[in-house]
């Protein structure tokens, strides 16, 4: 039996239940299964057993006396989908996700996923929770992702992204002209309005993006950012908060704002379908023999076309 984990309840989420919190805290683990934690008595508060509806005061300690590991986490059907494969050993498996694949099953999305195309490639990955998925990307950001193979590696990676020692890299097209770099520290929780996107809260959980500026095009800027957390949506929400929102976003930003129409490729600005957000560069620990280790991609390929696009100079008569 390995040690309990514990973690302690935001402060801002005072008033609310303890397994929505509780859900937001451990997105690695289902709604259910913590629900089930709290019903028997596993997941602790104050070192007291808890109903799943007792509200939050904020700062409770929590502490979880069972394995999550060792449970069987995994059911859904194998489906043999192509995975662009980055590096893969013993205890690893990096890929290349590409944009307009769901990382796991959810509401309105019950396969077709990255989680049902690990599970054909490897069954052995059901033992794990969500077939050895330890962090996400959304649906329209493409890039790296890292999935343990192993037990051992599903609890090492699991600590190495809560303790920040996981560095995700990420290019990023941004609306607007920005002259610097910065980092944007803000908490991000649930849109108080529209419980589907996510927003700057009070009562939200820590979040910190740093940024760099890559390369200015007037209209729209090219960065480089780097994580030291992993919320929903960080990215786009830290952005959209600047008010530089990503080039496509269609949830963060405001549809009806144009590019201008002298701008170099205001067209393909205009008709690039998704966010352009890719995540270009991933380092963390080897699990096994603590080897640091390093990947860094291409761009992925539309994105690519999309910026060669803007380096192009303008027609005459729009100088």
């Amino acid at each position: 039996m390995t040690a309990p984990l514990h973690w302690q309840l935001p402060p801002g989420a005072v008033g609310r239940r303890l397994d929505q919190v509780l859900a937001e805290l451990l997105p690695e683990y289902s709604r259910g299964r913590i629900q089930h934690w709290l019903d028997t008595g596993q997941l602790l508060v104050d070192g007291q057993s808890r109903r799943r509806r007792d509200k939050v005061r904020g700062g409770e300690r929590v502490c979880l006396r069972t394995d999550p590991v060792l449970e069987v986490q995994t059911a859904a059907p194998a489906q043999q989908i192509d995975i662009p494969l980055v590096h893969e050993d013993e205890h690893l498996l990096v890929i290349n996700k590409p944009a307009g694949l769901v990382v796991h099953p959810g509401a309105g999305q019950p396969d077709g996923t990255l989680l049902n195309a690990l599970l054909h490639r490897n069954p052995g990955l059901a033992t794990l929770p969500r077939a050895g998925i330890v962090h996400r990307l959304d649906k329209d950001t493409s890039g790296l992702m890292v999935v343990a193979k192993s037990l051992l590696a599903h609890r090492s990676l699991v600590n190495q992204l809560q303790a920040r020692l996981v560095h995700r890299d990420y290019r990023a097209l941004v609306r607007g002209d920005l002259i610097s770099g910065g980092t944007v520290d803000q908490p991000i929780g649930r849109h108080p309005q529209a419980r589907t996107k996510m927003a700057v809260v009070a009562s939200g959980r820590p979040a910190v993006s740093h940024y760099r500026v890559l390369t200015r095009f007037g209209h729209c800027t090219l960065l480089g950012v780097r994580l030291e957390t992993g919320r929903t949506h960080q990215i786009r929400v830290h952005m959209a908060h600047l008010r530089h929102p990503l080039v496509g976003d269609p949830v963060y930003a405001r549809a009806r704002q144009p590019f201008p129409a002298q701008a170099a490729a205001a067209q393909a600005l205009r008709a690039f379908p998704r966010q352009a957000l890719h995540a270009i560069g991933l380092a963390l620990a080897h699990p096994a023999s603590g080897e640091p280790l390093r990947w860094e991609i291409p761009m992925a390929p539309d994105l690519a076309r999309l910026l060669a696009a803007l380096e192009q100079p303008l027609p005459e008569g729009h100088q």
